[in-house]
């Protein structure tokens, strides 16, 4: 059963999305750390999920209407937010992009600042909850306590998605070596604001 888990969790992890797009963009703003220090607020906020379905607290969500929104509603504005700062950066570019070599060209931004973005971006997100609620009860020994095995099945998530997200950042930053001009990196930006502004529209229409 727990090599079932391992490979759902692994195509979970590696399929694109809010999350990785998230730590491909910081680790460009602000090299391998930035993109780490997101990544690990990310994984964070598994735990709040395997906390929060293990004490039923998501299934509560979903059968309380407006507390359900309201989650909904905190994940749109977040991403929507994200999207903007994004395409903030595409419109005006990054202050010393351009300007020798790609440690030059980042900005140095607190790593708190980067496992905030990374912690909210998991933790509003109802489809993690959703996710969670869904596929743990069926890896989880009836027998055993509910909470100690959905902390331990979100530890080898936990791992699992710090490798991927980690070996990402770490792409971006070697991507970033060869030489990147300042024309691709704002559509890159643009692409990423407009990706997360469509994900929040779309999460807060469903």
């Amino acid at each position: 059963m727990f090599w079932a888990y391992l490979i759902a969790i692994s195509l979970l992890t590696v399929t694109p999305g809010v999350d990785t797009l998230l730590v491909m963009r910081n680790a460009g703003r602000g090299g391998f750390r930035d993109g780490c220090a997101t990544s690990v607020g990310i994984c964070c906020g598994l735990f709040i999920h395997a906390t929060l379905s293990a004490l039923g607290i998501s299934l509560l969500l979903l059968e309380t209407a407006w507390a359900f929104s309201a989650l909904k509603w905190a994940g749109a504005f977040y991403l929507i937010w994200l999207g903007l700062g994004s395409l903030r950066h595409a419109v005006k570019g990054d202050p010393d992009t351009g300007a020798g070599s790609p440690a030059v060209a980042r900005r140095n931004v607190p790593l708190q600042v980067s496992f905030r973005e990374g912690l909210l971006s998991n933790a509003l997100n109802p489809k993690t909850a959703l996710f969670y609620m869904a596929l743990l009860p069926q890896f989880l020994d009836p027998s055993g306590s509910a909470f100690q095995q959905s902390l331990v099945l979100a530890g080898v998530h936990f791992l699992l998605a710090m490798f991927w997200q980690c070996a990402l950042a770490w792409m971006v930053v070697r991507f970033r070596g060869v030489g990147v001009g300042a024309g691709v990196k704002r559509m890159l930006n643009g692409l990423t604001g407009g990706f997360f502004i469509v994900m929040g529209a779309k999460l807060a229409g469903n």
